[in-house]
């Protein structure tokens, strides 16, 4: 096989996982039709058809989902080899790639990152929003980070923030117009703000626990999002009642913004871990970040 050919597979296996050849482009550092181009040229000289393009996306082909499995696994052992040869330098080295909520993000993770990491530059850290779980391993992801009742049983996981809850908040307008819940059953009769769960698109149904009773309820009301802080943001301009993590609404409800109801209900959620699997454990970047998350 021609060098040039392997190169072009390289750029090939990038479109693939992104699905599209402007965030491939932005990622190699080069032009979209230039992507495109080699893309074309390599499935010329292969006489295989390896994507499939459309206006809104791109997607493999079965000859390209072909070329990807017998691909990958061998760059993935090639940048392995090349991590654990950077570590004989003195410096820890190398990316980190890391899928996470944006509640875990925004709260959690970069707040402690961006302390430490300013110590070593040359540790490069992406860090992929996305409230879906996802599979680290396929997706090539160095570690995850989910609540601690989430993380798969063979996975490694290192706690990295104390327990949190939800808490239902509404602004005082809302509040003024209409009496206050006095239990989760109560909520049906409001206008709420629905979460929509990314993994199963379906609308996240609320956990209440007082003592030994639990309680889940279906919420209906004009807005539904996938993220707390737009959540937060409709909460506060009077949309209806939202319910989210209360560590990100405490300065909110402290400063009379939002008002908290239905308190003695809300129950714990194990806290957030950082999970990878073992073969990631002797990368000395890995390592200062694990360090510096760990709870």
């Amino acid at each position: 096989m021609k060098r040039e050919d392997l190169n072009d597979m390289l750029w090939f296996l990038v479109v693939a996982e992104e699905r599209s050849f402007t965030k491939a482009a932005a990622k190699l550092g080069t032009s979209q039709s230039t992507i495109s181009h080699t893309i074309k040229n390599l499935e010329a000289r292969m006489g295989l058809r390896l994507l499939t393009r459309t206006t809104r996306s791109v997607s493999p082909t079965e000859a390209g989902e072909r070329l990807i499995r017998s691909l990958a696994p061998r760059i993935e052992e090639i940048e392995t080899e090349i991590d654990e040869l950077m570590e004989i330098r003195d410096t820890p080295s190398g990316t980190v790639r890391i899928t996470l909520s944006d509640h875990a993000l925004e709260s959690l993770v970069w707040p402690k990152l961006c302390r430490v990491l300013k110590d070593y530059p040359d540790i490069k850290v992406e860090l992929d929003t996305d409230n879906a779980f996802r599979n680290i391993v396929e997706d090539r992801f160095d570690a995850g980070v989910r609540l601690g009742e989430s993380v798969d049983k063979d996975m490694i996981a290192v706690r990295i923030g104390p327990d949190w809850r939800l808490v239902a908040v509404g602004s005082p307008e809302y509040f003024a117009a209409r009496p206050a819940p006095r239990t989760p059953q109560e909520l049906m009769a409001h206008n709420c703000i629905n979460h929509r769960q990314s993994r199963s698109g379906g609308l996240y149904t609320w956990e209440f626990e007082k003592g030994d009773k639990e309680l889940r309820v279906r919420v209906d009301g004009q807005f539904t999002f996938s993220t707390s802080y737009a959540m937060i943001d409709a909460a506060a301009n009077g949309y209806g009642i939202a319910y989210v993590p209360e560590n990100i609404v405490a300065n909110d409800i402290a400063s009379g913004r939002l008002v908290q109801v239905l308190d003695d209900w809300s129950p714990m959620f194990p806290g957030y871990y950082l999970y990878y699997p073992s073969r990631r454990q002797n990368s000395p970047a890995f390592k200062v970040v694990v360090d510096a998350l760990r709870f």
